[in-house]
C-alpha cells in the first residue's frame, strides 16, 4: 500500500527506474499545444510553471523546445537532478508544491501526473497556491482522476498514492480561485486515458 506521505519518497528511491522507462512518444502533445496557445506573452518569453516536473523529459523539455521559459519543481531530489541533465538551462527548484511560494507569477502552470499524487485536502489547497503564482489571464492545466475516490497506482513495481476530486468540486474551485474552465476531457483515448482539465485565469 501506499499513501501520500510516502510519495515523495518513492520517487527519491524509484523514480529514477521510472524516468528510463517513461514513454517518451509526448502523447501529451496535442494538449500542450493546446496549453501553449492559451498562454498570454507578458514578457520576452512565456513562463511555465512546471509543478511535480520529475526528470524534465518529455514534457518539460518540449515546452522548452517551443519557446518557453521553464521552471521545474518537485520535491524529490532525485527528480531535480535528472530534470537538471535534461535542461541544464531551465531553472530547477527542490521542493515540495504544497504551500509553494515563489512570490513570482508565470504565464502557465502545469501540474501533470503529479498533482493527483496529493490528498484531496492537500489538493483543495492548491488552488490558491495555483492563483498566487498566475500572472494575468495565465493558463493552468493538471490531470485528475475521472471521479471522487482513491486508487493505488505503480512506479518502477513500486505502490504510488492517487486521489481525486469530483468534477464538480474541481469546476467549484477553479472558480473559487479566480479560473475558468476552458476545457475538461475525462479519460482522454488520445492521451493515454488521462483526466485533463485547462483553465485560464480570469485576472486581468
Amino acid at each position: 500500500m501506499s499513501t501520500p506521505d510516502l510519495i515523495l519518497p518513492t520517487y527519491e528511491s524509484h523514480g529514477p527506474d521510472w524516468a528510463k522507462s517513461r514513454d517518451r512518444s509526448l502523447v501529451e502533445k496535442r494538449w500542450l499545444d493546446r496549453m501553449i496557445a492559451h498562454t498570454p506573452l507578458h514578457s520576452s518569453r512565456r513562463r511555465v510553471l512546471d509543478l511535480g516536473c520529475g526528470s524534465g523529459r518529455p514534457i518539460a523539455q518540449y515546452l522548452s523546445e517551443r519557446g518557453l521559459t521553464v521552471t521545474g519543481v518537485d520535491g524529490a531530489a532525485a527528480m531535480i537532478a535528472l530534470f537538471r541533465q535534461a535542461l541544464p538551462r531551465a531553472r530547477a527548484i527542490h521542493a515540495d508544491m504544497r504551500g509553494l511560494a515563489l512570490g513570482e507569477p508565470f504565464d502557465a502552470i502545469l501540474a501533470w501526473d503529479s498533482f493527483f499524487h496529493l490528498s484531496a485536502r492537500d489538493q483543495r489547497a492548491m488552488f490558491s497556491t495555483f492563483a498566487s503564482h498566475a500572472a494575468p489571464r495565465a493558463a493552468l492545466m493538471f490531470t485528475s482522476g475521472p471521479e471522487e475516490g482513491e486508487e493505488i497506482g505503480s512506479i518502477a513495481g513500486e505502490p504510488v498514492y492517487h486521489a481525486s476530486l469530483s468534477p464538480d468540486d474541481y469546476r467549484a474551485l477553479l472558480t473559487k480561485a479566480g479560473f475558468e474552465v476552458v476545457d475538461f476531457k475525462p479519460q482522454d483515448p488520445e492521451c493515454g486515458g488521462r483526466t485533463v482539465w485547462l483553465a485560464r485565469f480570469t485576472d486581468e
